[in-house]
């Protein structure tokens, strides 16, 4: 539900390599998560690559593609049932097929022991360490399972401040979201350096009084949504989050209409823009309540945000010649964006979301998904946190999205374990640090 959907058409540029699986050849099916440079399979969905030979696909997107052999079943994770390919459900057809089980976590999570390249070392940052709110929950959740793993002072944003050379050579050992590995020194330096106001440091630039407990509505996209009636709820929170597609013209019932803050990757953004085109989403939210908050991924991300704030074209890299304006509108004042910092995104996986998968070759592929990121950077910023449209263990009942025109299966994907964001999920709320929309029945 929550996943960002890999563009379906694996647009751009770049070659395959064999998977180490398929080298050894042999008569066992077995299921291949193609990435560029990573994956490879026998054969691939038309539009998502194109079979070369008996090993090989091409991918030319860096986002994820899932490729099988035909009549492939192999299950993501020994625990969990194989993939299936199921009886299309309509959205307004009630099924009796029983829900996930959820595996409860004994109390309390030790911290995990992990490999030093994980990198479970981070900055400090006291921004968010004291809440005016009696009920807050960074003052519950040191009594719960999570009290051993929640980081205080795990900074959540970058801004200026971080544009220095020693944390440079810190954070460059880390790829992806994770670190600064990917974007030159001058492309980092010159993107933070803009992130310079005294909201750059604060998700909410002006909190509500001093005394009030902060409420944030976090919106994912799950079909669960559609027909739920939740949109005044959500509207009356404080702050709304949103992610990819977020879609509220004619949701409105069910979704809100309110976007205070707008999470994405300018990958899944720009894939999100090109999925769901058709189902109505032209461009990000663009209100005078927005703020726009960057998940970077590589330079893409900051060569983008340099160029709203500079107000240009993005001036080199896949997006050169992109208008910023195309996607945030004409309002690209600095108050109107922020940027998470890596250390919070590794620290997301290291901690709450620590994968399987980090166990497996693919490990340099898996981050927690952008609607999970979203979700968990609410809970360290927020007092209270509403969580809609995220998958429940019956999320087999619903389509993928609140906004598909038909019934369409949840996907799944190997650089996230939306199974174990799942069960995260149960875990929060029946700790009590969030509140999760179930679903009409048990709302």
């Amino acid at each position: 539900m929550i996943n960002p959907e890999p563009d379906r058409n694996c647009y751009a540029r770049c070659s395959s390599q064999s998977w180490p699986g398929a080298q050894r050849g042999g008569s066992k099916h077995s299921s291949c998560f193609l990435l560029c440079g990573v994956g490879m399979a026998p054969w691939c969905p038309v539009g998502c690559g194109k079979s070369l030979s008996s090993t090989a696909c091409t991918c030319p997107e860096p986002s994820l593609c899932f490729c099988h052999r035909a009549g492939d079943r192999t299950p993501l994770h020994p625990s969990q049932p194989p993939l299936s390919f199921r009886t299309p459900i309509h959205p307004r057809v009630t099924t009796t097929a029983a829900p996930e089980r959820v595996t409860q976590v004994a109390r309390p999570s030790p911290v995990p022991t992990m490999p030093p390249d994980l990198g479970d070392t981070y900055g400090q940052d006291e921004t968010y360490s004291s809440s005016g709110c009696p009920n807050s929950i960074r003052k519950r959740i040191g009594a719960t399972e999570f009290g051993a793993i929640f980081l205080p002072t795990i900074p959540v944003l970058q801004w200026a401040r971080h544009a220095r050379e020693d944390e440079y050579q810190r954070l460059c050992q880390y790829g992806g979201a994770h670190g600064w590995k990917d974007v030159r020194w001058d492309v980092l330096k010159s993107a933070l350096s803009l992130l310079n106001t005294s909201g750059s440091a604060l998700l909410t630039d002006s909190r509500p009084q001093a005394a009030r407990c902060t409420r944030c509505a976090v919106v994912g996209n799950g079909g669960i949504l559609r027909g739920s009636g939740m949109g005044p709820t959500i509207d009356a929170h404080d702050y709304v989050f949103r992610v990819n597609g977020a879609i509220t013209e004619g949701f409105e019932r069910d979704v809100g209409s309110r976007t205070s803050f707008y999470v994405f990757s300018t990958n899944t953004m720009v894939n999100a823009l090109r999925s769901y085109a058709a189902d109505g989403f032209r461009h990000p939210p663009q209100t005078p309540e927005t703020c726009y908050v960057f998940l970077p991924d590589h330079d893409r991300d900051y060569l983008l945000l340099r160029a709203a704030l500079s107000r240009q074209r993005v001036d080199s890299g896949r997006d050169e010649g992109v208008h910023p304006q195309e996607f945030f509108g004409q309002d690209l004042q600095v108050e109107k964006f922020r940027m998470l910092h890596p250390d919070f995104i590794r620290y997301l996986r290291n901690r709450f979301l620590r994968s399987h998968i980090l166990a497996t070759p693919f490990w340099p592929l898996y981050r927690p998904s952008t609607g999970a990121v979203m979700l968990l950077t609410a809970i360290h910023t927020c007092d209270q946190v509403s969580a809609f449209g995220f998958m429940t263990p019956g999320y087999r009942a619903y389509s993928d999205h609140y906004f598909d025109r038909g019934h369409k299966e949840v996907q799944f994907f190997i650089n996230h374990d939306l199974r174990m964001e799942m069960q995260l999920w149960q875990r929060l709320q029946s700790s009590g640090i969030l509140w999760l929309y179930t679903g009409p029945e048990r709302a």
